[in-house]
Order: C-alpha cells, then sequence, then structure tokens
C-alpha cells in the first residue's frame, strides 16, 4: 500500500502545474451545464492537484511527504482492521442498488464516451466504452442473480462471485488495452471499421476472462481468520495498480479531464479490491465499502468525460462561429448578428450601423513580402478591430479582406467615429508593411431594412471610396483611412 501511495503522490506531484492550469481555465460555455461541471471539476483539481500536490517548502519536504505517506498507509489499514471486526451486515437489497447504479453510471459512461470518439475519433475512448458496457452488463446481471439467490436462501455462502471477479478483471484488463492501444496508433483512421474492430478486442477479453474464471475446477472461497479472506481479489488490484501507474505516466504529456478521472478511477479500484480482499462474509462492512468506492470510481470517470465533452462543444461551437486565422466572427455569425440587430431594432425602434473594411492593395504586398505576410496583415486589422471595438459590437471577417463590424445603438456620426478611431489605431501599430483600409457604412433604417440591403449599401459605399482614392473620413456614408 505504502509503494502505491508513493507512485500516487509521484504522478500528483509532477501533473500539479497541469492541474492548476486545467482547474483555472474555464471555457465561455455555450450553456449552464457546462459552467455547473467545470466548477465542480474545478474544486477536485484544487483538491487532488492544486493543493495536496503543489510545490511548497511544506509539501515539497521529502521526510514530510514520507511521514503523510506512511501515515496514510496506517490510517488505511487501521480502517480495514475497524471494518474486519465490525458486525456490520448491510440488506441484500442496498448492495444490489449499489451494483445497479454501477452498472447504470457505466452505461452513461460508454454513451459520453462513444460522443466523444465520435468527435474526436480517440481509440482510447471507443475502447473504454465498449469495455464498460460489458462490465456494467456483467455487474447488473450478478447483482440481480444475487438478489434472486438471497430471496431463495436468505444465507450467506462462503464462495466469492465470479462474476464479479470477471467483470472487474475485464474492466481492469480493458484499462490497459486502451492505455496500449492509444500510445501505438492514438487517432483512428477509419471510425466505422474500428468500431468493428474494439467490438472483437474487447469481446476476445471477456470471452477468455470469463473462460479462465467458469473454467476453474473450483469456485473461489472466502477465507474467514486468514490474513487475506478473499486472495483472489488480489489479481483484479495487481492489474488496476498497473493501469493506475500506466496513466500516471500518461499524465506527464496529457492534461485532459478524461485523464485525470481515468488515473483517479483506477486508483479508486485499487483500494476497492484491496478493502474487499479483507472481507470475511457477504454484505459485511469491507464488502459494502468496495462496493460503494467501485460506483465512486465510475463517478469520478464519467464526470471526467462530462467535462471532456462539454469543452469539446464549446470548442465546436467556437469554431462553427469563428473565423480560424483572426478568430473574429465568421461570415455565418455576421449574418446571424445583423439578423438579431434586425428584429431587436424593429421593437425598439433605435438605429444600429454596420461597418465595412477593405484591405487595401493585399495583392500587392503577397506579390512584395510572400503570404505569409499578407496572412500576418489580415489577422492585423482583426486585432485592431477586436481591440477597439465595445463588449456589444461583434467585429467579423466578412471574406477574404474584407471585414465587418456591428454597431448597435448607433447612428451615422457615432459610426464614422468610429470608423475614422480604427484607422488610426491601425496607422499606429508599429508594425511593417505599413496598411491601410477603405470604409463603407450603412445605418438601419436609413440604408437598408434588411442584411442584403444594409450590406449591399455599406459594400457600395466602401468601393465608392476606393474608386475615388481620398484620404479623407466623409460625413455621409463613405471613410477612408490611409
Amino acid at each position: 500500500m505504502c509503494i502505491f501511495l508513493i507512485h500516487l503522490d509521484r504522478a500528483l506531484t509532477r501533473s500539479s502545474q497541469k492541474t492548476r492550469i486545467v482547474s483555472s481555465y474555464r471555457p465561455k460555455s455555450q450553456n449552464g451545464i457546462s459552467n455547473a461541471i467545470w466548477s465542480l471539476w474545478g474544486g477536485v483539481c484544487f483538491f487532488c492537484g492544486g493543493n495536496v500536490a503543489r510545490k511548497g517548502k511544506f509539501w515539497g519536504d521529502l521526510r514530510v511527504r514520507l511521514a503523510l505517506i506512511v501515515g496514510a498507509s496506517a490510517a488505511y489499514c487501521v480502517l480495514l482492521w475497524v471494518l474486519r471486526s465490525s458486525s456490520y451486515a448491510a440488506e441484500p437489497l442496498l448492495d444490489t442498488y449499489l451494483q445497479m447504479a454501477g452498472s447504470l453510471i457505466a452505461f452513461t459512461f460508454a454513451a459520453n464516451a462513444v460522443v466523444r470518439f465520435r468527435g474526436t475519433h480517440d481509440r482510447m475512448s471507443l475502447i473504454l466504452a465498449f469495455g464498460f458496457v460489458v462490465a456494467g452488463l456483467i455487474e447488473a446481471g450478478t447483482s440481480m442473480a444475487f438478489y434472486r439467490g438471497m430471496l431463495v436462501t436468505p444465507t450467506f455462502g462462503d464462495e466469492i462471485s465470479v462474476g464479479w471477479l470477471a467483470g472487474r478483471t475485464l474492466l481492469g484488463i480493458v484499462l490497459l488495452a486502451a492505455l496500449v492501444v492509444e500510445q501505438r496508433i492514438p487517432v483512428s483512421r477509419d471510425p466505422g471499421k474500428e468500431i468493428a474492430g474494439v467490438m472483437l478486442i474487447v469481446g476476445a477479453a471477456a470471452y477468455l476472462t470469463s473462460v479462465f474464471y467458469f473454467m476453474l475446477p473450483h469456485a473461489p472461497k472466502i477465507h474467514p481468520g486468514a490474513l487475506v479472506p478473499r486472495p483472489w481479489d488480489i489479481v483484479p488490484a495487481a492489474i488496476y495498480v498497473a493501469a493506475t501507474i500506466g496513466f500516471g505516466w500518461r499524465l506527464r504529456r496529457a492534461g485532459a479531464s478524461l485523464d485525470r478521472a481515468l488515473f483517479v478511477g483506477s486508483a479508486l479500484n485499487v483500494i476497492c479490491h484491496i478493502t474487499i480482499s479483507q472481507s470475511q462474509r457477504v454484505l459485511d462492512a469491507p464488502y459494502t465499502l468496495a462496493h460503494v468506492l467501485m460506483v465512486m470510481s465510475y463517478v469520478v470517470v464519467l464526470g471526467g468525460t462530462l467535462l471532456d465533452n462539454a469543452q469539446l462543444f464549446d470548442q465546436v461551437s467556437r469554431m462553427a462561429a469563428s473565423d480560424s486565422l483572426t478568430g473574429l466572427a465568421n461570415h455565418r455569425r455576421l449574418l446571424e448578428t445583423i439578423e438579431n440587430e434586425i428584429q431587436r431594432s424593429r421593437r425598439t425602434r433605435r438605429s444600429f450601423a454596420v461597418l465595412l473594411f477593405d484591405l487595401d492593395e493585399l495583392k500587392k504586398i503577397n506579390d512584395r513580402f510572400g503570404h505569409l505576410t499578407g496572412s500576418k496583415a489580415i489577422k492585423r486589422l482583426g486585432a485592431v478591430l477586436r481591440n477597439n471595438s465595445r463588449a456589444i459590437d461583434t467585429p467579423a471577417r466578412y471574406g477574404g479582406d474584407e471585414f465587418a463590424l456591428v454597431l448597435p445603438e448607433t447612428g451615422p456620426r457615432q459610426a464614422e467615429q468610429t470608423a475614422l478611431r480604427i484607422c488610426e489605431r491601425l496607422a499606429q501599430d508599429g508594425e511593417q508593411p505599413g496598411i491601410t483600409v477603405s470604409v463603407g457604412q450603412a445605418v438601419y433604417p436609413q440604408d437598408g431594412t434588411s442584411i442584403e440591403q444594409l450590406l449591399g449599401a455599406a459594400d457600395l459605399a466602401l468601393y465608392k471610396m476606393k474608386r475615388r482614392g481620398s484620404g479623407k473620413l466623409r460625413l455621409h456614408q463613405i471613410a477612408a483611412c490611409l
């Protein structure tokens, strides 16, 4: 136990910096559920990594750390002794509820892991999904058979449930298989074929595990009074120790919520099987605590998957509504914003403005300095629009070298002042080569009452200024800056 806690301490210490980053980072979520999940996970990260494994004088002292590890191991041994000596006996229905709850959580995790696989083509998620489904089915069947048997013969036998051992061992093997496959080929190349392959792998593992346990000449027995009453539970415990070490190493190069959750979940399963190995009869205190730890491990893994999926959803939402080069809103988001402003202005009878910016002579910049410099010029204009807009404004990349800025609650005069300010900031950015823009504006409802009319009016004003080649900001409908 001490060795296991020492490795757990090293893994937490190595990942403490990543943990602080994960716990402090909170994406701009599109929904309240994602916000709640991030708040909960931030607290867990603060306790497990940011607080326990922080680099400080107290925790950084090797002697103090060893003393804490030895103390925790001693406290755990005392707890096992107390539980083993206890006369507590749980109700069979409670144990059935615990195992059924664990099965339902396993199925929920599997569904979310499949969603993650569809979004990232992560092979590890697919393997874990099928593994948790099979393990959940085995545990559900075992719990129902146990409860039915208790109703017929309400006596405690001395045999260990073979279904329990098979399901728990299978899940540990699946965790190890996921680590091996992820290290070899992490990303699926053909998702359709991968599903069939993973089903074959998990099915073969389930078959071999079941054959191993069910072909034993005698059912595993409980030996009350022995140092380890249930020695067969040491087998899955050893497998979960290997999985914990593997996911601990993985944390050196991966800091996703699911990776941390799998590490913690594997560690909880180690404690689960060490605890149940001290069970001297069915439904006693160590037996019940082990089942609680099993359910807790499922909850932790499910939480990590939900966090990863929430972050993936946020990333996809941002990518669908933003331009990859500048980070501004894209053409689709621009049209949605203008339509919303039209609807709002019709209700409030207040105007809003649309500014169109066109980067002058971008082709000459590309020909003379190269396309990388041209892309940098586009990013410079995007940065100026973003940094010099109000929180309620929407800067967007309209297409190519054209940008747009939607200004709610803005009239013609305020729009022209905004255009002048942006032009001045662009001229003063201090980067080379210097760039200029032409600007055209349209105001609702004077210049149009639909998206097409507003963008058409602004575009017409912009190209009139380009043909004029003037360097003055006019106060009518056209603006330009050199």
